[in-house]
């Protein structure tokens, strides 16, 4: 579909990084050690937890232009650009370039901006049930804002059991219960991580469901420009 120079500039950057860093990776599973006791020294299932986040990403990054095929649907430029500087907070600098273990919060502001981003996508996901243009008039702005705050909780909780699944079956560490030189958190302190980000998850999308019960209830036409936009197929 069509997109601004801005959302192809950073298309192209963000899939070039994470494939070049896929190369990359690849080689260096082969050469680093499996076991090392320098935490400056990444192991083999370090190089492979960035593996899986940069593959995963590369598929990611096409979700918007499946959306916009499958469902005829345009996705606002803001939502797409929001979405793929994610993708490259995320996965290229938090996992290839360490941000998560250079910067104590890293994580907790990803997920806190993901929370209030899988808020906004609530309310899309409102018009696209209801096959509308619009948020339907008759529905109360309350159920609206509720649905668009479970959606985007849910879709965290989503998030932490696929990091639990393949944390066991892959020996990956995206839960974060071993700490960079190699200690492994036990009891309350292992859960600490997970329990943090479905808590600020929950407080992006509060937020974000605030403001659009808000919007709706004063001024609907903020939020609908947050909608998908159903695409002409005449023209």
């Amino acid at each position: 579909m069509n997109k601004t120079k801005i959302e192809k500039a950073l298309y192209y950057f963000v899939l070039i990084s994470m494939i070049v860093s896929i190369i990359f990776i690849t080689v260096k599973i082969f050469l680093a050690p499996s076991i090392s006791d320098d935490p400056s020294i990444r192991t083999k299932s370090s190089y492979t937890l960035m593996l899986v986040q940069c593959v995963l990403g590369v598929v990611a990054i096409h979700i918007p232009d499946i959306i916009e095929h499958k469902l005829r649907r345009d996705i606002p430029s803001m939502m797409v650009t929001m979405y793929i500087v994610f993708l490259y907070c995320a996965i290229f600098l938090g996992e290839v370039r360490s941000f998560y273990y250079l910067f104590d919060n890293w994580d907790t502001f990803l997920h806190t901006f993901s929370g209030g981003m899988l808020g906004s996508l609530g309310f899309s996901i409102v018009t696209i049930i209801n096959k509308t243009e619009k948020i339907p008039v008759n529905m109360s702005p309350f159920f609206v804002a509720l649905f668009a705050f479970c959606f985007a909780v849910t879709m965290g909780v989503m998030w932490e059991f696929y990091e639990y699944t393949f944390d066991g079956l892959l020996g990956l560490n995206m839960q974060k219960f071993i700490l960079e030189d190699g200690v492994q958190l036990v009891g309350r302190a292992a859960l600490s991580d997970t329990m943090m980000d479905l808590f600020v998850d929950a407080f992006g999308a509060l937020i974000m469901s605030i403001i659009g019960y808000i919007s709706l209830k004063y001024n609907p036409d903020f939020i609908n420009r947050l909608r998908f936009k159903k695409i002409d197929t005449d023209k």
